[in-house]
């Protein structure tokens, strides 16, 4: 691989790294609606189990924001894991 393309994928390494630093809070899982009464809840699926927290209109755009930003880290980390991969194989420094 060219030098040239290498260093391309050190800098865009680093331009991740630099965007996670930047994220904000993160959460797993989502906002969902549920009941006649539609009510808004943040769900979260651990050991097998669904938690359910209450939000309510009040705290819906925060733990909608929470759960986007989780999706942002999972996409960067699978790019960053890519182009690691690749760098290592190179057996050039990350």
């Amino acid at each position: 691989m060219e030098k040239r393309e290498l260093e391309k994928m050190r800098r865009r390494v680093s331009t991740l790294q630099k965007q996670l630093g930047e994220l904000g809070p993160v959460m797993r899982g989502s906002v969902v609606i549920i009941g006649t009464r539609k009510q808004i809840c943040f769900s979260l699926n651990k050991n097998k189990k669904t938690q359910l927290i209450y939000l309510g209109k009040k705290r819906e755009a925060r733990a909608r924001e929470y759960s986007a930003n989780y999706k942002k880290l999972q996409a960067i980390v699978e790019e960053m894991t890519q182009l690691n991969m690749v760098l290592l194989k190179e057996d050039h420094t990350i």
